[in-house]
């Protein structure tokens, strides 16, 4: 089928990802509207499916879509944390269903991102569109121990039709023929240049700075590196941690920010082009988190100079050696994080600059031209037989 796909044809998206219009503007999660657009030039319209998301009106990371061949289509939200919220998911699902099954048959193309309850749907109406190319991201963690909807979503994954390519975070063995390692993008040509300044002026002071960035939530481990930083002795710590990010735990953060006698900044949300320049002021990433797939702020970090302090899950060490390019914090736990902690201090201005300069090399596997060749000789040109590998 993929063989004859002409390369400008239509593509529906089909996500949970947040969105909202603002009379004829419509903004939407910034990430994926980057990634979108680097999609334009293989595809000549773009459909894209996302929940209507009016309480993030102003939110750093949302961005207005520009281009006119992005067209929207906003559901209703639902889920939460309440037992009420979780049974609308229930209630909406007859009319995202309807909604969904009617683009698709519109559009030979589907990419669709995984796990959400759109994605879900999609997965089940795949086989009712054989001639139809369907490609599901799932960006979660394949292969360790996950919730249970993220757990069945992964199942249904693994047992879909040859017109289905699911791309993961990283390579495992004995997958089936059509789930195939991809590298999430997250920079551009401006990017690299950028970065590329960067780490050929950057050194290691004497006063080393961190950053975290993402989600002030227990998933992501904010309260255990806040714990591992407060719990320091004050003369071992010289520089700063800033703190990128919002999230429930917001105002807990915060007030374990005020009553630390370390230097530690809470930014908030940034922009990428904010969350950039922080990077270029910092010597290390921090990232403690529970469960991934393979977060975009390493290679972003990465491009500018930041060597990753991450957990050991997922797919990271396929990217991250331990002592070589990177620190895995393994155990997850607060004096492992010291430990890591510590050994960034015993790092000479050589191998700091050796190893950045070998991280900055890595990060373009994360670019959007690569990205796209990719997309074009694996998933739309890709040939499936079900066979494990």
């Amino acid at each position: 089928m993929s063989e004859n796909l002409q390369p400008h044809t239509s593509l529906l998206v089909v996500s949970d990802t947040g969105m909202y219009r603002d009379e004829e503007k419509v903004f939407a999660f910034e990430p994926v509207v980057r990634e979108l657009k680097a999609l334009l030039s293989l595809f000549k319209t773009i459909t894209w499916i996302g929940f209507n998301r009016e309480d993030k009106r102003q939110h750093a990371a949302y961005t207005e879509i520009q281009s006119k061949k992005i067209q929207v289509i906003l559901l209703n939200k639902v889920g939460g944390t309440s037992l009420k919220n979780k049974l609308s998911i229930l209630g909406g699902y007859p009319t995202m269903c309807k909604l969904i099954d009617t683009e698709i048959k519109k559009h030979p193309v589907i990419h669709s991102r995984a796990p959400s309850n759109p994605a879900y749907i999609a997965m089940w109406l795949s086989k009712k569109y054989p001639s139809k190319r369907f490609w599901f991201k799932y960006a979660g963690n394949w292969t360790q121990s996950a919730p249970f909807f993220y757990t069945l979503q992964r199942n249904k994954l693994k047992r879909l039709s040859d017109n289905c390519v699911v791309t993961v975070n990283g390579r495992w063995k004995h997958q089936p023929s059509n789930v195939i390692p991809f590298d999430n993008p997250c920079l551009n040509e401006t990017d690299r240049e950028s970065g590329k300044k960067c780490i050929d002026r950057k050194t290691l002071q004497q006063g080393i700075n961190y950053c975290f960035v993402g989600g002030l939530n227990e998933n992501k481990g904010i309260l255990l590196l806040l714990e591992a930083f407060n719990t320091l002795k004050i003369t071992d710590f010289k520089g700063s941690l800033h703190i990128i990010g919002d999230g429930p735990l917001r105002e807990e953060v915060q007030e374990k920010v005020d009553a630390s006698l370390c230097n530690i900044i809470l930014h908030g949300a940034l922009s990428k082009a904010e969350v950039c320049e922080r990077y270029k002021q910092c010597d290390f990433l921090i990232l403690p988190s529970k469960s991934e797939g393979f977060p975009k702020v390493i290679s972003e970090a990465m491009n500018f100079g930041c060597i990753p302090i991450v957990s050991n899950i997922s797919c990271i060490d396929q990217y991250i050696q331990d002592g070589k390019n990177g620190f895995l914090i393994d155990p997850l736990s607060v004096s492992e994080l010291q430990q890591c902690l510590a050994k960034t201090k015993t790092i000479t201005k050589g191998v700091f600059k050796k190893i950045i300069e070998y991280n900055y090399d890595l990060a373009g596997r994360f670019t959007y031209r690569h990205y796209k060749k990719r997309i074009q000789q694996d998933i739309l040109n890709h040939k499936t037989n079900k066979s494990s590998g």
